[in-house]
């Protein structure tokens, strides 16, 4: 009796046991389940992600990655020879030329981005908040397109029968006796770089400035207006603040775009004056592509340094 009785005692613990064990390990298939699905929704995302990011590896990295190749490598008027120099940037940096070349530039861009933000602004304030209709405000933003149905060529090239010595501006003021003779530096000039540029360029200003204006609650203006600010104050402690984001935005259109121009400048000015990128345009004419490339790369650098400038003072994810 006394073994039996032992028996079952055992019987008894190895159950518990046994018992215990498995409620021990049962929390473990959820956990095991969750690290499963977890995974599995990881490797989803990645496999979302994959067509996008081969799409811009293939024609937005690795062009660059050429250009950085091919920055350095020689060359001479018979062909590109496979190196590791640095002669094309000490060349390029080097060159009192290259400077004043990208002053220039720069000159162009500051000018053409305080004229189109002054103009987009206050376009896009009118349409915002002038325009009482939605129907009449989209209508009215559609017409600010319309020049863009056209090419930037043609639109450009359309101010040298207005700005020339016999255009337009200078027969009429002629015949209205205000001027004696045709006023020279309207066309070849930098005024008619800069009026070209900001042509081209100001609905890049106003389209993100419009969308920001758009967001702001009307009952914060109401608000202001009824703790007695008046109109200015609105304008520069409301709406201004609030349009930060459209403003940095339309800022890195402009900046973008005006640095990268070339054909501008080329035609405008007549061969008088010159920019980063179309000195670059004339390297790779004389077939000088790795210098070209650096020039490239340098530019760049440059670019990426106004755009970080310019995120830096304002948080455009308030946009996005």
């Amino acid at each position: 009796m006394t073994i039996f009785g032992h028996e079952l005692e055992t019987q008894d613990v190895t159950a518990a046991l046994t018992e215990e064990e498995t409620q021990l390990a049962a929390p473990a298939k959820p956990a095991l389940s969750a690290s499963i699905g977890k995974i599995a929704a990881c490797v989803a995302s990645y496999l979302q992600a994959a067509p996008l990011a081969l799409i811009l590896g293939f024609f937005f990295l690795l062009p660059i990655l050429m250009i950085a190749v091919v920055s350095f490598w020689d060359y001479d008027f018979a062909g590109l020879y496979p190196d590791f120099l640095a002669m094309n940037y000490t060349d390029t940096l080097g060159s009192w030329v290259t400077w004043k070349t990208y002053l220039n530039t720069l000159k162009y861009t500051a000018m053409v981005w305080g004229l189109t933000l002054v103009i987009g602004f206050w376009v896009a304030y009118f349409l915002a908040f002038h325009i009482r209709t939605t129907t009449m405000q989209m209508v009215l933003f559609l017409v600010c397109t319309v020049p863009f149905l056209t090419s930037n060529i043609i639109r450009m090239i359309s101010w040298i029968p207005v700005l020339g010595r016999n255009g337009l501006v200078n027969s009429t003021l002629i015949e209205m006796g205000i001027i004696p003779a045709p006023i020279e530096w309207l066309l070849y000039s930098d005024f008619a770089v800069v009026l070209a540029m900001v042509h081209l360029n100001t609905l890049f200003m106003v389209t993100p400035i419009f969308n920001t204006l758009m967001r702001i609650d009307k009952s914060l203006i109401e608000a202001a207006r009824d703790a007695g600010a008046n109109g200015w104050q609105i304008l520069w402690n409301v709406i201004l603040p609030l349009a930060k984001p459209g403003i940095a935005i339309g800022s890195i259109f402009v900046v973008t775009l005006v640095m990268a121009d070339f054909s501008t400048v080329q035609v405008m000015s007549g061969g008088q004056s010159a920019s980063v990128a179309l000195m670059m345009k004339n390297q790779m004419s004389l077939l000088q592509y790795p210098a070209a490339a650096a020039n490239a790369v340098v530019l760049l650098i440059v670019v990426l340094l106004m755009v970080a400038a310019i995120l830096r003072v304002v948080d455009i994810r308030k946009e996005l």
